[in-house]
């Protein structure tokens, strides 16, 4: 490209801003200094020496993303989720009846999506993903506790919940506080608001323990809850309509509507509380749950 004639007088008709421009042009594929790598980018640290505490022991790799194993792995896991084999498989299993063969779940999928409203400008294999590139789980062992047991024979899980020991020291601090007719300065509201959040954080411990058991024990004649307690508590029953009413999310209303509700009952008729109570506390559970949700489906 250096010295072209025809090139430089595109360019400009100055040939020295030509020129200039030329070797700005050029420099583009030039390196910039050493060897580098972007600061988001996965990097790995691999020991190729035999001192691990000496830097010069390590290669810096840089895993490329594979666009076409990305679109292999889609493609098993929409046959998997989609195919016309597992559809029949599931309905085998919902109906009760034998079924040859089986088909693959893939719990806490999650979906990346590349390209925005143009998914062509990634590359064609994204184009046909509709940029679409699949997540999966990468996550420790659950241990099981063989103290847990499906709610079942109660319309609420609520005074379960109240019986655990760490949630009645939380209501007895917090009424402690509000029986206290403490001046309502900033401090006072940050105790009542520690208060709150760790009682919510039990709650959603709580509901955590029920996602360990088998999805679709609420689907048992022996499960009484309160239909937002199950949609709320088993998040991985699939029958189709249980599912569908979950996805609505009136639950969570529903859900947040008990809490307080249950909350406010603690205090009896030495604390009476009333609307504006109700309402802080239905508030402070939206808040939090709203931003655990996109990672944890049981809340």
């Amino acid at each position: 490209m250096e010295g072209d004639p025809a090139l430089t007088g595109a360019l400009s008709k100055d040939p020295e801003q030509a020129r200039e421009w030329m070797t700005s042009f050029a420099a583009i594929t030039e390196p910039r200094g050493g060897e580098a790598s972007h600061t988001h980018a996965k990097q790995v640290y691999w020991l190729v020496g035999d001192d691990p505490g000496d830097n010069g022991s390590f290669h810096l790799l840089a895993p490329l993303y594979a666009t076409s194993l990305a679109h292999r792995v889609y493609q098993t896991i929409n046959e998997d989720r989609f195919g016309e084999a597992t559809k029949a498989a599931r309905q085998a299993r919902r109906d009760g009846r034998y079924w040859e063969g089986g088909y693959r779940d893939y719990p806490n999928i999650a979906v990346q999506t590349f390209g925005g409203t143009k998914p062509q400008n990634i590359s064609q294999l994204n184009n046909e993903r509709g940029g679409s590139n699949y997540l999966l789980a990468s996550l420790p062992p659950t241990w099981i506790d063989s103290d847990i047991r499906p709610p079942h024979f109660v319309d609420s899980v609520f005074p379960r919940f109240g019986r655990r020991k760490e949630v009645r020291g939380l209501v007895s601090g917090l009424r402690r506080l509000l029986m206290s007719d403490a001046e309502p300065n900033a401090e006072t509201r940050d105790r009542r608001d520690e208060y709150v959040g760790a009682l919510i954080d039990e709650l959603v411990a709580f509901a955590s323990r029920y996602s360990v058991l088998e999805s679709g024990w609420s689907a048992s004649p022996d499960c009484r809850l309160v239909d937002a307690e199950a949609l709320w508590l088993d998040p991985w029953r699939d029958d189709e309509s249980f599912a569908q009413r979950r996805e609505q999310g009136d639950w969570a209303q529903e859900v947040r509507h008990r809490f307080a509700t249950w909350l406010n009952s603690q205090f009896g008729k030495s604390l009476p509380l009333g609307d504006a109570e109700f309402a802080f506390w239905q508030k402070q559970l939206a808040k939090r749950l709203n931003a655990l949700q996109e990672d944890l489906p049981y809340v």
